[in-house]
């Protein structure tokens, strides 16, 4: 049997069809155009060859002040874990990043020239109503630039874009934070040992973590009343925060000082043995602000002194008649310092409907994260709100062009009685 016998033919290799000039004055010709109304350069486009890869390119909308960023030498930062949705943050604000389908294709095309970089004569005036044809204004049909030869130019396209990235500023996300900080709060140097060292985080592992910019970041520190406790970022458990809150401020009338004229050194001194150095000088920087035109004198922050107080004598699941809690609220603070109920703001509720008045504990921090639970456990809490006193509970929610109102509107129905705006459940 004879061997059957193979031979190799090589296939020619693809080639890539190149315009000439011929082609593209034939072009201009069949589209019955004026070559006079054309700039002298043209640019012929080819599609990107498998060779190019492109794929770590993306398409990402930009609003003024991230462009600035930018222009100013600043990075922008993608944020988030595997289960959460991710967030482009800058030095000074935080935007949602969604993907959003373009209804026709974007070419990205380096080096591409547009109408003004294609003619040797200047742009004469703008485009106007008595200057429809920009081509005109480019070439001014000048006898020169008739005789001008055209040349070609090659462009490959990079990348073919059909969607794209928006962004949408939204508030900070600074549930993790609180989560993260309560698996390890502070209750003492005795109970250090209970404390699970790597759940423990520095103040920039905390920055990587969270979905918010550096300064929102900070501000959420100071929500939290976090503090740096031997390299680590800490929150107290709110009973001891409480105790040495208590013991600080309550010098003021054993030294008889003025509200203005606390002494820092002398606080941190008299609680030596107490509590740990860096945590007293932690909470007396978080309480304190130092005192305008007194040198080494402050002043506590009355809202969270009242604040503080408040949430010690708030325990969950008791209630209390609205005249006895704020008489006990007025007592436990320094003389001097005022209790305000929009202190209570996000950690009280009051229920003014009974034939008693009461106050009950609610704090913002403990409700569910997603809307529709939220707003199912407060009206179970609660059948109706004014605006004012649900608005701490769902901010959070709210971006710069979503507001509170808005998003009552839509998962809320409002009603008014005796001429005050309520709202209640929808269903």
């Amino acid at each position: 049997m004879a061997e059957e016998s193979y031979m190799e033919v090589e296939e020619p290799e693809e080639t890539l069809y190149v315009r000439n000039l011929d082609d593209v004055k034939g072009i201009i010709k069949h589209a019955k155009l004026d070559e006079r109304n054309l700039t002298h350069i043209t640019q012929a486009i080819y599609y990107p060859s498998a060779e190019i890869v492109s794929d770590n390119l993306k398409l990402l909308e930009l609003d003024d002040h991230m462009i600035k960023q930018i222009h100013e030498g600043q990075s922008l930062y993608f944020k988030g874990g595997h289960n959460e949705k991710v967030v482009l943050c800058t030095d000074e604000k935080t935007y949602d990043v969604k993907a959003a389908e373009i209804s026709n294709s974007l070419l990205l095309i380096p080096d591409l020239k547009f109408a003004a970089a294609t003619s040797t004569s200047p742009l004469k005036s703008p485009r106007t109503a008595n200057n429809t044809s920009l081509e005109r204004s480019l070439n001014d049909s000048a006898d020169d630039d008739l005789l001008m030869e055209r040349t070609l130019e090659q462009r490959k396209i990079l990348k073919i874009f059909h969607e794209y990235f928006e962004c949408r500023e939204i508030r900070p996300k600074f549930r993790k934070m609180g989560d993260l900080l309560q698996l390890t709060r502070y209750s003492g140097p005795e109970h250090e040992e209970a404390i699970d060292r790597k759940l423990l985080f520095t103040f920039n592992q905390l920055l990587d973590t969270i979905q918010c910019s550096r300064k929102e970041f900070v501000e959420g520190l100071k929500q939290y009343r976090a503090i740096e406790f031997e390299g680590w970022m800490r929150v107290l458990e709110c009973e001891y925060e409480y105790r040495i809150v208590n013991l600080m401020v309550g010098l003021i009338a054993e030294n008889s000082w003025p509200l203005d004229e606390v002494e820092r050194e002398e606080t941190i001194n008299a609680l030596e043995g107490i509590a740990p150095k860096q945590i007293v000088e932690g909470l007396f920087d978080v309480y304190t602000i130092p005192t305008e035109g007194k040198e080494n004198r402050y002043t506590y922050k009355e809202d969270l002194v009242a604040r503080i107080v408040a949430q010690n004598i708030l325990q969950p699941g008791l209630k209390f008649r609205v005249d006895e809690f704020l008489s006990t609220w007025q007592e436990a603070v320094p003389e001097g310092m005022k209790c305000d109920e929009k202190y209570l703001r996000g950690l009280g509720i009051f229920d003014k409907e009974g034939a008693v008045p009461c106050i009950r504990s609610l704090a913002e921090e403990n409700l569910p994260l997603n809307i529709h639970d939220r707003m199912r456990m407060l009206f179970k809490t609660k059948p109706k709100w004014t605006l004012d006193e649900i608005e701490p509970y769902i901010e959070c929610f709210s971006t710069p062009i979503l507001s509170v109102s808005q998003i009552m509107a839509k998962y809320a129905r409002s009603l008014m009685e005796n001429g005050v705006r309520y709202y209640v459940t929808k269903h």
